[in-house]
């Protein structure tokens, strides 16, 4: 049992038209360029899938401690239990690097973390008064 009715939308001067359709009960005008957020809701018609945010791993930092002739080596061993959290026979292994190669990493971690730890490691020679040094570099 179709009707066919005259539909008058007098939403903006723009839009008088007249719409002669089939009137069915299931048949719904929706104008919301007039009215922006009314139709936003699910079952307006629109499939819209959220987009996933792109993540990525923060940059990594080696902290890297430089060899000198003056501060000891159980001092390094010791700064390298203490603030890089290693254990005493890995710190040893590092400590010989550093004598031997000049310089050898103590850690990788992000930014932050990494400039922690080679202040404290500096901070910490400079109050026992020893000239050993700690910097960064980017990883990879």
């Amino acid at each position: 049992m179709a009707v066919k009715l005259p539909i008058y939308l007098a939403l903006a001067p723009r839009l008088r038209t007249v719409i002669s359709m089939r009137a069915f009960p299931e048949i719904r005008l929706i104008f919301n360029q007039d009215r922006p957020g009314v139709g936003d809701r699910e079952g307006s018609g629109l499939a819209v899938e959220e987009a996933k945010p792109q993540l990525k791993a923060p940059p990594m930092f080696k902290v890297v401690m430089f060899n000198d002739d003056y501060t000891p080596m159980d001092f390094v061993v010791e700064v390298l239990e203490g603030i890089f959290d290693h254990n005493r026979e890995l710190a040893t292994k590092i400590m010989l690097a550093v004598h031997t190669e000049g310089r050898a990493v103590c850690g990788v971690y992000t930014r932050d973390v990494a400039e922690t730890k080679a202040m404290q490691a500096n901070q910490y020679a400079r109050e026992c008064q020893h000239p050993l040094l700690c910097e960064i570099e980017k990883d990879g």
